[in-house]
């Protein structure tokens, strides 16, 4: 299933991780690695597992800090910000992990009100329960509301994961392997929502993943990291259009929808 094609501002880059080493000890993950995020973007990196594709994100909001280079996020250089600075550019970007990361003695309800009664403390309860009701509705599970996470299926708690990352409003997604573990029509649901939330909240995303049927399906552009490099980048044709022997093992192994 190809991805249907949205609007796109070339003109104006959110994120830019400019000329960006980072080694651990030894272990030399990420080698000069250059790459933007244009506004109202999905950019799919893609990779095997252990290539950097996590330290990027971490790097991306100053968990990590660059060897060399630096990294821009909305006009930040993100490794020269104080704690105070941090946090502030951190609301605006919304992070979806692999696990969903709910608290499981938490609702539904409970999990999406938190982030709102912790960075938005002036909010009265009618506002709190509007947001919470309309990001719900956004992911479609309305109805999930009152349950408990251990209530919900794999695919349901992404979904709300997703949502109590939404409700903030942030102006960049960042998803983590979106789609591990789930099975392959839960996937489909993931990705839809993906796209979903491109369109209907605006936002810039980076996905990482190594799963091409997601890639294909919600990347406008995608980047592929080899040896600790973006050698690769482009359409999801022109990535796997090569004979590279490090990029054709990749896709003959992946199940492409």
């Amino acid at each position: 299933m190809e991805k249907n094609k949205v609007n796109i501002d070339q003109n104006e880059t959110v994120i830019h991780v400019d000329d960006v080493s980072k080694s651990f000890g030894d272990l030399h993950v990420l080698r000069n690695v250059d790459v933007r995020l244009y506004k109202g973007e999905n950019l799919v990196v893609l990779g095997r597992s252990g290539t950097g594709k996590s330290v990027l994100i971490k790097l991306i909001s100053g968990l990590l800090s660059p060897d060399t280079g630096n990294v821009r996020v909305l006009g930040e250089t993100v490794n020269e910000l104080d704690d105070r600075e941090l946090r502030a550019l951190r609301q605006r970007i919304g992070f979806s992990f692999q696990n969903s990361a709910l608290y499981d003695s938490m609702t539904v309800r409970e999990n999406l009100e938190f982030p709102l009664v912790r960075n938005k403390r002036n909010l009265t309860r009618a506002e709190i329960d509007k947001e919470v009701e309309e990001v719900l509705e956004g992911v479609g599970l309305s109805q999930a509301i009152n349950q408990m996470p251990s209530e919900l299926s794999g695919g349901q708690r992404k979904r709300i994961g997703i949502a109590r990352t939404l409700i903030l409003r942030p102006d960049i997604m960042l998803y983590d392997e979106p789609t591990a573990g789930l099975d392959p029509i839960t996937c489909l649901d993931i990705n839809s929502l993906i796209n979903e939330v491109q369109e209907r909240y605006n936002t810039s995303s980076i996905i990482i993943t190594h799963d091409l049927a997601c890639a294909k399906m919600v990347g406008d552009r995608m980047v592929m990291l080899l040896d600790g490099k973006f050698e690769r980048q482009g359409t999801f044709q022109e990535i796997f259009d090569t004979e590279d022997k490090r990029v054709k093992p990749f896709y003959d192994y992946n199940f492409i929808v």
